[in-house]
């Protein structure tokens, strides 16, 4: 029987993600529009986003953070053409984009002494195999793949190497190591639900050091450039930006972290995005066509939630049947208006992706799935 109660919010795109509960565009009225963002009160707030930021996520008083240009791809890039060179490179690749760090190394930076760790979507590579005396590059959370790395206990904390974790999915939802990590980005548009072309780099002392004594053998576009002629440039760590960003954007990021200390800060966060997980891990428990990719619960995320389908019949279909088939159940649900973006990254298995991040709400996950189990039906009438 096709449902009769909707989602209350049929957001579930793992990027940008759906707003804050309760958020309209009042929540933007103190943007300092028309104003330069060198201005005082645009200054403040943009150094206020910073020191929020750092404190919600429990991040040291000695790492320094910044708003830079170009969403977590931005940054992430930044830091790869900023510091890499100075020791060999390990990649990490399980998913779409640490799939593209690995590429970029090989061919923008044309690093020679790199090694690539591959696993297949739905698996880690082996954390084993990483060597630490080299700089490694790793997503936290696989946003294409939902699966994360289980904790930071697999990097030695005397590590030589660097640590660049590309934790845009990860941050504001998981208990993120930060005497292990180096580098870290991230971007409004993810957890927070914040809007997009802005990234934030984290830097430990350590990344530091490497910038203020490193002087890679390439050019640098202006908007990589964190340090010049020896010294770090630490106005980009106090609101001060490389280009000009959007006070609107700003506003929005500050929002939405006044929401998240409002419900308690970072555990509250991860509460609320525990709590949609266990929502669909509940139901694909009694489901008969739906499994996640992520098999190992140890490794499975808990805000990109990446689904299978597993019913025998539909996996004896052509490939391309597959496709349509999988193509028609998100169709189907983004006409009914309760489920929108729901599909597969294009790179990844067949499949659907729902966002569980805090901005969900878990009520409207549990409303979503009677239309999962409807839509599943009408599709496999096809066949």
């Amino acid at each position: 029987m096709k449902p009769t109660q909707s989602t209350g919010n049929p957001n579930f795109s793992s990027g940008p993600c759906s707003k804050r509960p309760g958020w309209s565009l009042d929540a933007l009225k103190d943007a300092t529009v028309g104003r330069s963002h060198r201005a005082k009160g645009s200054k403040k707030k943009l150094a206020d986003t910073i020191t929020l930021s750092k404190k919600i996520l429990g991040m040291p008083q000695n790492y320094l953070l910044g708003v830079v240009p170009a969403s977590d791809t931005g940054a992430v890039e930044m830091a790869m053409w900023s510091l890499l060179g100075a020791r060999g490179v390990d990649v990490l690749a399980w998913e779409s984009f640490g799939s593209g760090w690995g590429a970029d190394c090989k061919s923008q930076l044309k690093l020679t002494d790199l090694r690539v760790l591959k696993a297949g979507y739905g698996q880690l590579p082996d954390l084993a195999q990483v060597d630490f005396s080299r700089d490694v590059i790793f997503t936290w959370n696989g946003t294409t793949s939902g699966v994360c790395v289980p904790n930071g206990d697999w990097i030695p904390a005397d590590r030589t190497g660097l640590t660049i974790c590309d934790a845009t999915s990860a941050a504001f939802a998981m208990d993120l190591a930060w005497d292990k990590l180096d580098v870290v980005t991230w971007s409004w548009q993810k957890v927070l639900g914040g809007e997009g072309a802005h990234g934030m780099i984290a830097l430990s002392p350590r990344a530091v050091e490497r910038l203020t004594t490193y002087t890679p053998d390439r050019p640098l576009p202006k908007i990589f450039q964190m340090a010049k002629g020896g010294k770090l440039i630490e106005g980009i760590f106090a609101g001060e930006t490389i280009n000009t960003p959007s006070m609107i954007c700003v506003e929005d990021a500050l929002d939405g972290l006044k929401w998240a200390e409002s419900i308690g800060g970072l555990p509250g966060l991860m509460a609320r995005t525990q709590a949609n997980l266990q929502v669909l891990e509940s139901w694909v428990a009694t489901s008969t066509w739906a499994g996640f990719l992520a098999a190992d619960k140890a490794t499975r995320s808990s805000t990109s939630i990446c689904l299978k389908i597993v019913d025998p019949a539909y996996n004896a279909l052509p490939v391309e049947d597959q496709e349509k088939h999988a193509k028609t159940l998100v169709s189907l649900l983004d006409k009914e208006g309760v489920a929108y973006d729901i599909g597969a990254y294009r790179d990844a298995p067949v499949g659907l992706r729902i966002w569980g991040g805090a901005t969900v709400e878990a009520s409207d996950l549990q409303a979503l799935l009677p239309w999962l189990d409807w839509a599943w039906a009408e599709v496999k009438q096809a066949f």
